[in-house]
């Protein structure tokens, strides 16, 4: 079993709704994502893929299209608490509004951004880490041996 990991970046803003700290005003991040699969080598000589787990490719296009290109430069509003409006009014001006079902914490970032990628990844390939960097000292991180 090998892992493998690709790490992106993405910018984000988000508003926690009764959040009794200095982060209950709107504020945003640059965001850094460590994805990590796992997987057989892939050993075929007549696979195009041969000695990989998956493609380094294929994973940049499935975490781009489901995180990165809808969060990227958006803000995230929890959609079942009053932020709900804040968030129409913002769309009413034209920013970009991503509203989730949850508090946007990096926790339930996470939770969401593996839900998402897991669905799109091979069967042949798991998803086995997350890390999400909010600042450069400050970060969660997803583990699917914690998640089962």
């Amino acid at each position: 079993m090998i892992r493998i990991t690709k790490i992106f970046t993405f910018e984000t803003a988000h508003v926690l709704y009764n959040y009794d700290g200095k982060c209950k005003n709107m504020h945003g991040h640059s965001y850094k994502l460590f994805v990590t699969v796992k997987g057989k080598v892939i050993n075929d000589l007549e696979n195009s893929k041969n000695g990989m787990v998956v493609d380094f490719g294929d994973i940049k296009s499935i975490v781009k299209s489901e995180i990165v290109d809808v969060w990227d430069h958006a803000v995230l509003v929890n959609a079942l608490s009053p932020h709900k409006e804040l968030g129409e009014d913002l769309e009413s001006k034209g920013h970009k509004v991503i509203y989730c079902s949850f508090q946007p914490t990096c926790e339930n970032m996470l939770y969401a951004i593996a839900a998402k990628i897991k669905s799109k990844l091979p069967a042949e390939v798991s998803l086995a880490y997350l890390k999400l960097h909010e600042t450069e000292n400050s970060y969660g991180e997803w583990f699917a041996e914690d998640n089962k």
